[in-house]
């Protein structure tokens, strides 16, 4: 018996030690299986960013290590997730293609660019502006306390206060990134550093109780039942927020307050991605990553100017048959936008009016697409106003994506900082692209993917998913639901603000624009209010080449469907090309283009 007990042992012994080896190897070195790899590198990021697995709630509660704290902001960190890139770059290399399935082959090419482009962008890590009016830190970090992080337990108002209570070191991280751009000489527009400052002594000025951070709290503590929460602890938990607020988070913006005080001097001027150290080949490799295509700057402006003529001859004509026929695109949009029946209110009932509008028109689109689409999503969206704190410098609308296991729906954040910049006629299609069919879909339906590397599921490329919510706009006018002609002109308006883009974003980076003219040609040919084309110019000037993917990407799905048509004639069906663009998540164009050549020999074969 003892020498039984003991061979037994012994092959325990020997099996745990070969499990042991085969974990080393695959946490280490290159996994024997190439889904294995695909596992290690989104788990090395996921458990690396406590933010990230708070949005995605993909852990089971019982795993929950991370809700009590932030994301790692040093540069130290940053140099860590290069090295990371390149290290699992090099080696996805050694595994042989040509080995791989179709499928295979598709996620193996997916991440393949999505890490290359990041690699290729190494020399670049420290030319963001981490601090910026659109969506800084200073906002973003208030944004993910309020937005994501979950409260519906005694336990998760604990983490959110530990949460607040570690702003002072995220954002002492953040600070000491900061100082290593601006001797790098990567400084802000003035403009951005002006209107950074007044965000944050706003943010800072309020009474504790008076912050979004507190009352955010309060909100969701008043969600929990008495019989899981009495008063006494919910008072008890609120006086703890406070105190963070008050001797944590209040001392840690204003040591950044006091450092944009002092880099004001030096923020002298509105200056593009041009002025920046080897500035050019900065912006070179910004549209190839936002547009996953080969395409040079003076390209992207090229096509820019000719899609601005296309769509300004559309408009012209619906304009005319208005009776405005003098004056700019831009002035004679503007002349309609600002009369009395396009206009909701700026008052408390004028945006819960316009609110409600937009939820209407997602119920509307909703009901309708069934001849389009035989692929939707489990998850709903709701329309929500965008959070106070950030209304002055965000966009007219934007789309954060629901949680993984269905506690948080997708949701639709429309500005209501002043409700008559938008005109109505210009809602449907900000619902169509920011909710349905728009991104809403194309991201939702990325979270249910089954039989998938996780990885293809949050994986992020602009070009495709702006690109297809750009087609989203497009769709739903083909398909009936924008009937009347100032419903067309709003769709209009908003593609020739992306058509602009091209040729604003490249004119500001590549070609020197200054911020005024900028601006000046956006009103000249869109028609959006003054405000609204400031916000979006401030934009490209801190993040150089996002803009461009909108419209790259729109119209290189429209190309591929038209393709597919001329190719398949009475074999093209709709609803599978957009099966084709949907159910394998966000691609690179390059690889989206591939997926429908191969769909339109299959159903060749049909």
């Amino acid at each position: 018996m003892k020498r039984v007990a003991k061979w037994m042992l012994m092959a325990v012994l020997t099996v745990v030690l070969a499990l042991a080896a085969l974990l080393a190897h695959t946490v280490y070195a290159k996994p024997l299986k190439l889904d294995w790899f695909y596992t290690r590198v989104f788990a090395s990021f996921a458990l690396d960013s406590p933010e990230l697995l708070s949005s995605l709630r993909i852990l089971p509660g019982w795993l929950d290590f991370y809700s009590a704290k932030l994301d790692d902001a040093s540069p130290a960190h940053e140099r860590k997730m290069t090295e990371l890139v390149k290290h699992e770059l090099a080696v996805l290399d050694q595994y042989d293609r040509k080995e791989l399935d179709r499928e295979g082959q598709l996620s193996y090419d997916t991440l393949h660019q999505f890490l290359q482009l990041q690699a290729d962008g190494e020399p670049f890590s420290q030319h963001d502006f981490p601090l910026n009016q659109m969506a800084g830190m200073q906002s973003a970090l208030p944004n993910f306390m309020a937005q994501v992080h979950q409260v519906k337990s005694k336990g998760e108002a604990d983490n959110y206060i530990a949460r607040l209570n570690k702003f002072p070191r995220k954002l002492s991280e953040l600070l000491e990134g900061l100082k290593q751009r601006e001797a790098k000489g990567v400084i802000p527009p003035r403009f951005t550093v002006e209107k950074v400052l007044v965000q944050m002594n706003g943010f800072v000025a309020k009474a504790p109780q008076d912050n979004p951070l507190y009352l955010s709290l309060k909100e969701k503590l008043a969600k929990i039942p008495a019989a899981q929460l009495d008063d006494a602890a919910r008072a008890q938990l609120l006086a703890q927020a406070e105190a963070a607020i008050k001797d944590s988070v209040y001392p840690a913006y204003r040591q950044l307050i006091a450092y944009f005080v002092a880099l004001q001097p030096k923020a002298s001027v509105n200056n593009g991605a041009w002025s920046l150290p080897n500035g050019d080949a900065y912006y070179a490799w910004s549209v190839r990553m936002h547009t996953t295509t080969d395409m040079t700057p003076q390209q992207v402006h090229e096509l820019g100017l000719a899609e601005v003529a296309r769509v300004g001859g559309e408009m012209d004509a619906i304009l005319r048959q208005q009776g405005l026929a003098e004056g700019t695109i831009g002035t004679r949009v503007q002349t309609l936008a600002r009369r009395p029946e396009q206009q909701y209110a700026n008052t408390a009932e004028g945006k819960a009016a316009m609110l409600a509008g937009y939820q209407a028109i997602l119920d509307e689109v909703n009901k309708g697409l069934d001849g389009a689409f035989d692929v939707r999503p489990k998850l709903g969206v709701e329309v929500r106003p965008v959070p106070a704190a950030s209304e002055a410098s965000a966009p007219g609308a934007y789309y954060e994506p629901g949680a993984f296991d269905g506690s948080r729906p997708g949701v639709f954040y429309a500005n209501m900082r002043a409700p008559g910049e938008t005109p109505k006629f210009a809602m449907r299609t900000l619902a169509y692209h920011e909710g349905i069919p728009g991104h809403h879909f194309q991201i939702a339906i990325a979270q249910e993917l089954s039989g998938v590397p996780f990885f293809r599921k949050v994986i992020p490329f602009t070009a495709y998913q702006e690109g297809w919510a750009l087609y989203a706009e497009r769709l739903a006018y083909e398909l009936g639901f924008q009937k009347k002609p100032l419903d067309n002109l709003g769709r209009l308006r908003d593609e020739m603000m992306r058509a602009t883009r091209l040729v604003v974003d490249s004119g500001i980076h590549y070609k020197h624009w200054t911020r005024e003219q900028a601006i000046s040609y956006m009103m000249d040919n869109t028609g959006m209010a003054e405000g609204d084309v400031t916000a979006e110019v401030e934009r490209y000037f801190v993040a150089p080449g996002q803009a461009l993917a909108y419209k790259v990407g729109m119209l290189k799905i429209l190309a591929l469907r038209e393709h597919a048509k001329r190719e398949l004639g009475a074999r093209f069906d709709l609803k599978q090309f957009h099966n084709e663009v949907l159910k394998h998540g966000a691609l690179p164009l390059t690889v989206l283009e591939r997926v429908i050549e191969d769909w339109i020999v299959a159903r060749k074969k049909v």
